[in-house]
């Protein structure tokens, strides 16, 4: 069984020769890129949740979400997953036991063939294509649409999507095939082989999600998405002053790599690392997160609201900004009309930042709900008290304010039920204020 985006997150590693060189490429996108891993570490850092209930519920839902066919994540997981797994890693079982400070490929690479110029255009072209793909499905449009996904590329790529596009120009583009790699990537692609296509391992993984019938339409649709990327990454290279030279020092800082032998050092990292599945999995999780947090949020709120009846409100509502109410001061035992300026949820419960009318913000303080009322005497009894009002009421024995919420009232008698229990009382108008 596949397993759930949860998981895929949970298992992300926080440091291997993956997030070495993706950290490396810092470098061209400063600051851009951070290596969430945990799925609760991913939503608090997304939208700064911290609520156990809430979490618990973003679990629950982003497995239900994510593993609905009629969703595009789970298809575009897929897609970052295939591109990875197609790469046969030649040196990951030779290479496992010296991750560490430092990394030399040196003895590892007469081990290593760098591949053909037109294979790697392949290789590349497909990623592009992937890419594509992806960020449809995860955009819910039909059908993949390379202009579309440019004109995102171009304006909003961020995160790990953009990382991702930029070890794709830096380890799929310039190291292998050198600074002219675009122009090499034309000389190529316009005398394809359809037979260098369909036997590749990446297009057979990808073929079902690609448009057109047969390979020569599928091989339009990798034409296509060339051409509609291929402004934005020559921008990105000149922007950036990227260069063979550039890269290979910036993944040195990390990593210990031959400078003279950088195609060997390209096919190297492509069959050591995962950065496409990596960073495809953070990006799934950042769609699917941002896009369930709202719906869950609201649904813990209600259902919270729903087990545990308002009190507090005229009529037993919560509170707003920019409402006038009443606040309680246990110093002079007595209402203040005030302004709320500001609310912040704090231990499950809403506090409110308050202005008092009359006074200087000196004066402005966090109130808890239950020291707040509403009190509209149009609509309340000869005492200005209505049902769902919040009262105070005094305890001889304990010698202490307690809150409490009108249920009902009986002429010049108020049921009045407690803040912090259950229990209630009938009192005379006298015993509340």
């Amino acid at each position: 069984m596949a397993k759930s985006i949860v998981q895929l997150v949970d298992e992300l590693p926080a440091d291997n020769i993956t997030v070495k060189v993706l950290k490396a490429l810092d470098m061209v996108a400063p600051g851009e890129w951070t290596n969430l891993v945990g799925f609760d570490a991913t939503v608090t850092a997304l939208t700064g949740e911290t609520d156990a209930k809430v979490l618990a519920r973003m679990r629950d839902r982003a497995t239900a979400v994510y593993n609905d066919p009629k969703q595009g994540y789970q298809g575009a997981m897929g897609l970052y997953q295939t591109v990875d797994k197609a790469d046969v890693a030649m040196a990951t079982a030779a290479l496992a036991h010296k991750v560490g400070e430092k990394i030399s490929f040196l003895s590892f690479l007469e081990n290593v063939t760098p591949k053909p110029d037109t294979t790697q255009t392949v290789d590349l072209l497909l990623k592009i294509a992937v890419e594509v793909m992806a960020f449809c499905k995860l955009n819910g449009l039909p059908e993949p649409n390379p202009a579309a996904f440019v004109q995102e590329l171009q304006a909003n790529y961020k995160d790990a999507a953009l990382i991702r596009m930029a070890a794709l120009v830096a380890i799929d583009g310039l190291l292998p095939l050198g600074p002219d790699f675009l122009a090499k990537m034309h000389q190529a692609a316009s005398s394809l082989d359809l037979s260098v296509i369909s036997n590749n391992p990446v297009f057979s993984g990808i073929k079902g999600d690609m448009p057109g019938g047969g390979t020569a339409e599928k091989v339009g649709f990798l034409h296509n998405s060339f051409a509609a990327v291929e402004g934005w990454v020559s921008g990105f290279v000149g922007r950036t002053g990227l260069t063979p030279q550039k890269v290979s020092q910036g993944i040195g800082r990390f990593i210990e790599i031959a400078d003279d032998k950088l195609d060997f050092v390209a096919a190297l990292l492509d069959q050591t690392t995962n950065y496409f599945e990596h960073t495809g999995t953070q990006t799934v999780a950042r769609h699917l997160i941002l896009a369930i947090y709202p719906q869950v949020k609201a649904e813990v709120a209600a259902e919270a609201t729903k087990a545990t009846p308002a009190k507090g409100g005229a009529t037993g509502g919560t509170y707003g900004e920019g409402q006038t109410v009443e606040v309680w001061d246990e110093d002079e035992e007595d209402w203040y009309t005030a302004k709320i300026l500001q609310i912040r949820e704090k231990k499950g419960k809403n506090q409110y930042f308050i202005h008092y009318e009359g006074y200087g913000s000196s004066e402005d303080e966090w109130v808890d709900a239950w020291d707040m009322r509403v009190r509209n005497l149009s609509q309340g009894d000869k005492n200005g008290y209505a049902v769902g009002q919040t009262v105070k009421v005094w305890d001889d024995d304990e010698e202490e304010w307690f809150s409490g919420v009108i249920q009902q009232i009986r002429g010049q008698q108020y049921l009045v039920e407690y803040w912090d229990s259950d229990d209630s009382e009938w009192l005379d108008a006298d015993e509340i204020s």
